[in-house]
């Protein structure tokens, strides 16, 4: 006997918009009961002393520190504008204002 019900399989395809033939529908719920069996495995190993992870392997930040450096002064990144005002690139209107 499934652990998930054709009728629940079909409830859950409903709720995410997924049509699902009659075919489809007792394929999945085979699909599914072994996927929840497998949980249901991994959760009986798992014990209290057993930590909850995101990732097996402990994750290091590999970014580098966000340090000001030098740039481009606005005199240079407007110096290949077609048009530039109040150091800020001039651009034509697109949208009417109220």
């Amino acid at each position: 006997m499934s652990a998930i019900s054709r009728d629940e399989v079909a409830h859950l395809a409903h709720l995410a918009r997924i049509d699902l033939t009659p075919e489809e529908l007792d394929r999945m719920a085979g699909q599914l009961d072994v996927i929840l069996g497998a949980v249901a495995t991994v959760t009986q190993v798992a014990g209290d002393d057993v930590p909850a992870t995101s990732h097996p392997m402990p994750l290091v930040n590999v970014t580098r520190p966000d340090e000001p450096r030098p740039s481009l002064s606005a005199a240079d990144a407007l110096a290949g504008a077609p048009a530039a005002q109040e150091q800020r690139f001039r651009v034509p209107r697109i949208l009417e204002e109220d």
